[in-house]
């Protein structure tokens, strides 16, 4: 994200506020940060400009067949990453936090 998607704030202040938080390393040492729901309050350009760059994402990610979307019988989204998918939703910054153990945390 550029600063103007940044409200014209740097990384440590949405830290200190807690719109965003530090998860752990990935295998290569980079930062794992986090987008919190607080954000949508506290920082909603960021909340925003974040969802729209989620939303391109897994559009790009479908529109490259590396994304398939089930819908349950109540409409609930599943979404199925090919193992091309998953390499480029991590380059994308797409990092599932979800999982039992971030890398290197």
């Amino acid at each position: 994200m550029d600063e103007e998607d940044m409200d014209g704030q740097d990384l440590q202040y949405y830290l200190e506020i807690g719109a965003i938080t530090m998860e752990g390393l990935d295998e290569n040492g980079e930062f794992i940060f986090a987008i919190q729901d607080k954000a949508k309050e506290v920082a909603p350009k960021l909340w925003e400009a974040h969802h729209e760059y989620v939303d391109k994402s897994l559009m790009r990610l479908y529109e490259l067949d590396l994304l398939r979307v089930d819908y349950d019988e109540n409409l609930q989204a599943t979404f199925h990453l090919s193992e091309e998918g998953k390499v480029l939703a991590k380059e994308m910054g797409l990092v599932n936090i979800d999982m039992p153990e971030v890398p290197n945390n």
